[in-house]
């Protein structure tokens, strides 16, 4: 840097986290903090796993079908969809309960609506208590999953913060291998306990976040919103800079935190209209929208809930067979979310999904020659296509949609409207596997292959949406991207100005005045 001149924000972080060779498994605090994280947020995103692969491997249970009278088509569809049903009445109030509560008790709330959901589910009486029972249930995921998700954003250190989100979706994997191998074991149980366990047992990942709810801080941001900056920065030097005050780190972090908020306050809608003022919010909210309508109609639902229709179309009908390919499926889908977390967030955002998108369409083209095939030879080897297809499917959604998108829509919302931004996208993203839900079963069972179609028609828009309209986010602050669009990076620059203004002393931080604003 030349003498004389002001290094910005952006400059500091970058050239602190460049400096920092020391990983985070070697820094005692922040390896506390993560190892808690994983039963704590990254469990939340298995409680939905467990439902998606335990529903899929109930259609093959022979008492789950008898208590239901062998649901098809659209009550079928209605049983898997009410999960989703209950999870979009929560969303008009999970931003009022992160955002004046904490993330930390949205979370609790959430977990604790869960655990009575699922015994509920495991006790049902009749199919009124059971859709009952699975909307209760899916009501409070959301209050979960939106604050989650911000408190892994908010509370990561810089250099790992994108592995973090990358591995909350990943976790989704986990769930749906507990659902599918529980169910695996109980459908040898010759009674209904053969899909009550398997609901009742539901609970477990809601359970395990209760009981760790307290071992986490809250988030910084949130802290420094209501006016408790003294506490955030406590947790910021304790974790990013292992209880070292002296080091730059956190003090900059908190002088843009607090600036961000400051800027975000002074100039931002109250409610809901906040994702609507200005021209980038406007285009943030439709990149949610669609994301969350690209992450649930690409496909994946087609396999994760219905698995065993889709196998009995291409001639594998033994119940026993069907329910271990539930398990390789989603084993194998876990393994390479796993992977894919650990890789993709390392590369540009836009690309990584212009990629994911693109597979996906090779794979869905392939999949679809493949059981117009079997549909009309009825030969074994069309059948084991179909097969490698759904395998081959795994890697190419986890490239980013799930590797991605929580970090993607955490990085494109500032704080003030993050757990709105959530909300908008998980109000998109449910009302699109509830739509999935209930139409999926319809059109594999009255177009067979010829539904699959659809799906290739959707992959190729997404291609075109998603060149022209995501922008990029990869290397930046979750305070500079506050100011992402064109006509946000006047703020940006009043931003990087003042938290580039800070000074130690022996008693801390001191914030100089901000530059003042152009008019």
């Amino acid at each position: 840097m030349a003498p004389g001149t002001v290094e910005s924000a952006e400059g500091i972080v970058e050239r602190l986290i460049a400096n920092d060779h020391v990983r985070w498994w070697n820094k005692p605090n922040l390896r506390r903090l993560y190892l808690l994280l994983v039963p704590f947020c990254l469990f939340i995103e298995s409680t939905s796993g467990f439902d998606s692969s335990m529903m899929s491997g109930m259609q093959a249970l022979t008492y789950w079908k008898e208590f239901f009278n062998n649901p098809k088509g659209g009550q079928l569809g209605l049983l898997v969809a009410c999960y989703n049903i209950g999870a979009i009445t929560s969303i008009p109030f999970v931003a009022i309960l992160a955002d004046h509560f904490g993330r930390r008790k949205s979370i609790v709330f959430g977990s604790t609506i869960m655990i009575i959901g699922a015994i509920m589910q495991g006790l049902s009486r009749n199919l009124a208590m059971f859709i009952f029972s699975r909307i209760f249930l899916g009501h409070g995921i959301v209050y979960a999953i939106i604050s989650g998700a911000a408190l892994l954003g908010e509370l990561g250190h810089p250099k790992e913060r994108a592995f973090l989100g990358s591995m909350f979706n990943a976790f989704f994997g986990v769930g749906s291998v507990l659902g599918a191998g529980i169910v695996v074991r109980t459908i040898l149980i010759p009674n209904d306990f053969s899909w009550r366990l398997p609901s009742i047992l539901q609970a477990i990942p809601s359970v395990i976040q209760i009981a760790f709810a307290f071992t986490i801080p809250e988030s910084p941001r949130w802290l420094v919103s209501k006016d408790r900056s003294e506490e955030a920065l406590e947790i910021l030097i304790k974790y990013h800079a292992e209880g070292d005050a002296s080091q730059e780190l956190p003090h900059v972090e908190l002088a843009e935190i607090r600036k961000a908020l400051e800027i975000e306050n002074e100039s931002r809608a109250r409610g809901w209209a906040e994702l609507f003022q200005t021209k980038g919010m406007r285009h943030r909210s439709l990149v949610a929208a669609a994301l969350g309508i690209f992450v649930q109609y690409s496909g994946n639902n087609l396999i994760s809930q219905y698995l065993v229709p889709i196998l009995n179309k291409i001639g594998i009908t033994d119940p026993h067979t069907q329910v271990r390919y539930n398990v390789g499926t989603e084993a194998w889908g876990f393994a390479v979310a796993l992977l894919m977390a650990a890789v993709t967030p390392r590369y540009p955002r836009r690309r990584m999904y212009l990629l994911c998108a693109s597979c996906l369409l090779c794979v869905y083209t392939a999949w679809t020659i493949a059981q117009a095939r079997n549909r009309i030879t009825g030969s074994k080897e069309t059948a084991y296509a179909v097969i490698v297809m759904i395998f081959l499917y795994k890697p190419a959604y986890n490239i980013a949609y799930n590797a991605l998108t929580y970090v993607y829509m955490v990085e494109m919302f500032p704080y003030y409207v993050r757990t709105k931004g959530l909300s908008f996208f998980q109000l998109f993203n449910r009302s699109a596997v509830m739509l999935g839900s209930f139409v999926n079963p319809i059109g594999l069972e009255d177009l067979d292959w010829k539904y699959l179609f659809v799906y290739v028609a959707l992959l190729c828009f997404e291609i075109v949406f998603i060149y022209f309209v995501f922008p990029e986010t990869l290397g930046k602050t979750l305070e500079e991207l506050t100011f992402l669009f064109e006509s946000e990076k006047e703020d940006g620059e009043l931003l990087a100005a003042t938290a580039a203004k800070v000074v130690q002393d022996p008693n801390g931080i001191e914030l100089h005045e901000a530059p003042e604003k152009k008019a």
